[in-house]
């Protein structure tokens, strides 16, 4: 299995705090990496089952009870995701309650949002699979952290939506993904994504691909869904 095809850009945030889960969000995104936000254990155990996410944050202090419940939670079911723990405890007992539930990180509140980004790449980075946080696919380099599409020295900007986008597409490797696949990476499982928003999106990037001199097309397979390819190997 190659090195692109685990990478994933997308993590889940369990945590009730409206204004705290929306300042989360938006430092993420400026590192390039997208925020699905759960706001109690319940809705998140089914997220983190199966939306495929790179890693967890997770608040101690949730109304539907103790953080680490969830956590204890999916590590008994296999579950190998990296969790980091929010908590407004900071004593030692505390932090060692966590690292034993099977917490793979602690960060107390108050915390700078530069830290708590930093704690999240550290941990995406752990697997051997997410060292190189670029992605290579033909004459493409997409860099997550600055948001970015290269080719030849040429280098294009990517709003959220399409950067996650294209890490889809880099990920599949030439491969079809299907549309409801690159709706999910762009827009997550809980916001309301217009009919037409994905063909827009994708209309952006082909122009954005010719701008760059890439090789590589967004090709419709019709009735599959889209892939990132060369024309002349499109059929």
């Amino acid at each position: 299995m190659s090195r692109n095809s685990q990478l994933s850009y997308r993590i889940a945030l369990v945590e009730d705090h409206e204004r705290m889960a929306a300042l989360i969000q938006r430092a993420m995104a400026m590192s390039g990496v997208a925020v699905d936000v759960f706001q109690t254990q319940a809705s998140a155990w089914y997220g983190l089952r199966t939306g495929g996410y790179a890693l967890a944050i997770i608040d101690r202090g949730l109304g539907d009870g103790d953080g680490l419940g969830l956590v204890r939670r999916l590590r008994a079911a296999g579950q190998q995701m990296p969790c980091l723990m929010l908590t407004a405890r900071d004593a030692l007992h505390d932090r060692v309650a966590g690292l034993e539930a099977g917490a793979d990180d602690y960060l107390p509140k108050p915390f700078a949002m530069e830290e708590l980004v930093a704690r999240v790449r550290a941990l995406m980075r752990r697997p051997p699979e997410l060292r190189d946080l670029q992605l290579v696919h033909g004459d493409l380099v997409v860099s997550p952290e600055s948001a970015s599409l290269e080719c030849g020295g040429e280098r294009v900007g990517l709003a959220p939506a399409e950067l996650q986008i294209v890490i889809c597409l880099v990920r599949a490797e030439g491969n079809v993904v299907r549309r409801a696949s690159l709706e999910a990476a762009a827009w997550g499982s809980h916001e309301a994504v217009t009919p037409n928003a994905l063909d827009v999106a994708l209309h952006r990037l082909r122009r954005k691909l010719e701008a760059i001199g890439s090789q590589l097309s967004l090709v419709n397979i019709r009735g599959l869904g889209f892939a990132l390819r060369r024309v002349d190997v499109a059929a």
